[in-house]
C-alpha cells in the first residue's frame, strides 16, 4: 500500500504584522530628546524577518 499524501497546509500568517512582512514605526527627530512626528516608515517586521508567516517555534 502507498503512502498517503498530505496536503500542504496553508502558513501561518505573522500575528505582529498581520502577514505583511512590514510593520509601521514613527519618526523621530533630534539628537538627544528624539521627539516623534506625525509621519510613519516603514520597518521589517522583527518576528517573521519579512516572510510574513508566523516563527516555526511559536515565539
Amino acid at each position: 500500500m502507498a503512502p498517503r499524501k498530505n496536503a500542504k497546509s496553508k502558513p501561518v500568517l505573522c500575528p505582529d504584522c498581520d502577514g505583511r512582512g512590514e510593520t509601521s514605526e514613527t519618526v523621530q527627530v533630534g539628537a538627544r530628546k528624539g521627539r516623534a512626528t506625525d509621519n510613519l516608515q516603514a520597518a521589517l517586521c522583527l518576528s517573521c524577518l519579512g516572510t510574513g508567516e508566523a516563527p516555526a517555534d511559536g515565539a
